[in-house]
């Protein structure tokens, strides 16, 4: 019998058979899924992986930040950073240019919340910036998801959200912005159609919310 996970099991490493388990799922539904030592491997394969110049959106994700590749894909001048340049746009007068850059880039890099051994991506937003180029705006897109994220079932990936990363993200933003966070929006990867579109770098170390 399964033990049910709780909100202190979340931040647990998932075993090597339920990252195998997991991967596997993701194959079938049509995702590229490579499991890494950890996030100095993702770092190193996520350069691998994205053509010098490329244009690439990264979501607000505490993985990409630990890990360094928010800074590698963000600061290097390797590549066509779409976060700094919105940044730096007049939200009131270039709103539409910046949706746009953010929704269609060549890349789009992050996390997700939780990943099922049954092989779907749930990813939980509070603005939805990096929704529509993960679910297809993007040529391409890419996860670095931390051991702790994999949960047997849809169900369980939703009270993760709710139960674990939810209070984790809320004091952040209270932290950084003064102000709380919130679910608004909820993505859920069940498959990817186009091959080599969507890439999982699933971990073997706890990493992230």
């Amino acid at each position: 019998m399964t033990t049910p996970m709780t909100a202190t099991t979340f931040s647990d490493p998932a075993p090597a058979q339920r990252l195998e388990r997991a991967a596997m799922a993701l194959t079938a539904h049509g995702f590229s899924v490579e499991i890494l030592d950890d996030a100095a491997a993702a770092r190193a394969r996520t350069t691998d992986l994205i053509p010098e110049g490329a244009s690439v959106f990264t979501g607000a994700s505490e993985t990409l930040r630990l890990s360094g590749i928010e800074e590698d894909l963000n600061a290097s001048g390797r590549y066509d950073a779409i976060k700094p340049r919105t940044l730096a746009m007049d939200r009131a007068t270039e709103a539409d240019e910046i949706r746009r850059l953010r929704a269609s880039p060549d890349v789009s890099v992050g996390s997700v919340h939780a990943l099922t051994e049954t092989g779907s991506l749930v990813v939980a937003s509070g603005s939805g910036s990096q929704l529509p180029g993960y679910a297809g705006g993007a040529a391409r897109a890419i996860w670095v998801v931390g051991a702790q994220k994999v949960v047997p079932d849809l169900s369980t990936a939703l009270r993760r959200v709710e139960d674990h990363c939810l209070p984790l993200e809320d004091a952040r933003s209270r932290a950084a912005y003064g102000w709380p966070s919130a679910v608004t929006r909820l993505l859920i990867l069940n498959a990817e159609f186009q091959p080599g579109r969507g890439t999982v770098l699933l971990l073997r170390e706890a990493i992230g919310f």
